[in-house]
């Protein structure tokens, strides 16, 4: 937490106030990765991850050169109200980020990968390359 400084106006209102919130009864936020789920079939793989609360403009999805699919989530939010006949005490700003790589399988068609947010989900969708079935190309050959 960091340190108030205080004015010898109003010396004993900061430290009252951050004493009630730097306790051990009230914890602080503390935030992890968020979940994800990868679910395969035989034409495809999905990447569900949990997003409450973000929308498409939070997240950036690329494939680079190594064949590794990037998610990165950036939000940043601040508690804006109206003004104050006053000053603050405390304010909250929140910001949160989040960059996960995957190695993709080699059999992944990368030109078709799709990505949308749905109901506090960021879900990619990773088809499979089609499959061509080679027919026997076994030729008999007349020997002379």
């Amino acid at each position: 937490m960091l340190p108030v400084i205080r004015s010898t106006r109003d010396s004993w209102l900061p430290d009252i106030f951050n004493d009630f919130f730097d306790n051990s009864w009230m914890n602080r936020p503390t935030y992890t990765a968020p979940a994800i789920n990868v679910i395969e079939n035989e034409k495809e793989y999905d990447v569900e991850l949990a997003a409450p609360g973000l929308d498409k403009e939070d997240f950036k999805v690329h494939v680079d050169e190594d064949n590794n699919l990037h998610i990165e989530m950036e939000k940043k939010s601040e508690n804006k109200e109206g003004k104050k006949h006053g000053r603050y005490l405390r304010r909250e700003f929140s910001y949160e980020k989040f960059q996960q790589t995957l190695l993709l399988p080699d059999d992944v068609d990368s030109a078709k990968i799709e990505a949308k947010v749905e109901k506090g989900v960021l879900n990619i969708h990773l088809p499979k390359k089609e499959v061509t079935v080679k027919k026997d190309t076994v030729k008999q050959i007349d020997i002379q």
